[in-house]
Formats: structure tokens, sequence, C-alpha cells
């Protein structure tokens, strides 16, 4: 028997924007080419007789493993991308992440202490943004990369004020 999602029923979700998909990509391959360099820096040694001793199984196995859990990663890139959404409903957020480990948070707007948008150069040359939802508690994991920026500001105006209203206890 499948299991079911952990979604509420009834809640339609807001998904982040698709260019974040083309964002992940840029930094997931950046990220293995620095970790293929790291992994492959002995074998090149041990190939041009800097140093020896490393058993040929084992460069194998240990290029084989690596190459295999970069091409899973990248290849899982538009599934986590497409899992992530948030639902605005009259008393909190729902954000929710994960293909294999699913996760919705409820955060609500009488908690929110101030909501931050951030976006660093490759976001902005997309024109995306990251709206961090910020609480009392610490460990509140708030977050919906890959908004576009104009749906970020919105949404930081829009939780802002509701945050402020129910603070109020208006």
């Amino acid at each position: 028997m499948p299991a079911e999602p952990i979604d509420p029923t009834g809640v339609t979700w807001t998904r982040v924007d698709e260019r974040y998909i083309t964002v992940k990509y840029i930094t997931g391959i950046l990220g293995w080419v620095i970790t293929l360099a790291v992994i492959a820096t002995p074998i090149v040694l041990d190939a041009i007789g800097v140093f020896s001793g490393i058993p040929l199984w084992i460069k194998i196995l240990v290029s084989a493993v690596v190459l295999s859990w970069a091409a899973a990663d990248l290849w899982l890139i538009p599934r986590r991308i497409r899992a992530i959404g948030y639902h605005e409903r009259a008393d909190d957020l729902l954000i929710r992440r994960g293909i294999l480990f699913q996760r919705v948070v409820a955060v609500p707007y009488g908690r929110l202490q101030y909501v931050d948008i951030e976006a660093g150069p490759l976001m902005r040359r997309y024109g995306l943004c990251t709206v961090q939802l910020k609480t009392a508690a610490a460990a509140t994991d708030a977050v919906i990369p890959g908004a576009s920026r104009e749906e970020g500001a919105r949404l930081r105006e829009e939780l802002s004020v509701r945050g402020q209203a129910r603070l109020a206890g208006l």
C-alpha cells in the first residue's frame, strides 16, 4: 500500500519559480566539479608518479561511487525543486519540501518577528530570491527558496502586515 502524502487536505501549493532549477544545476555542477577535482588529485598524482600505493580497485571504486552520486544528485534537482511549495492560510503559512523525507511546516503569523529576503549574485541574475521567516523559535526552518523577486517582495509585505496584525491582537 503506497504511503499517503503528509499534505493537509484542500491545500493548493504555490510552487517556486522554475528558474530556480537552473540556479541549482549551476551550483550543483560547480560543487561536484570541485569535489571531483579534490578526489581526482591523489589519483592523478599516483598516475604521474609523485607518489604511489593506491590500489587500482580503490581508484575505480571511489571514482564510480562519486560519479554515480553526482549523477543521482543532479538528476534529482528538478524533483526537489518541484516539491517545494507554500500556501497562505488565514492564520498561518504552510511551507512544504522534500521528496523522500517530506516536511510541512506551519508558521503562525502571530509568531513572525520579521521576514528576510536575500539574493546572491546568481539568484539576482535569474530574478530570484530566498524568503526567510524569522520567529522566536531558533529551530524554525521557515525558508522559501527560489521565489521570484516580485513574489518575494509581495510575501515580505503581506506576511509582515499579517504578523503585525496578529501580534497586536487584531
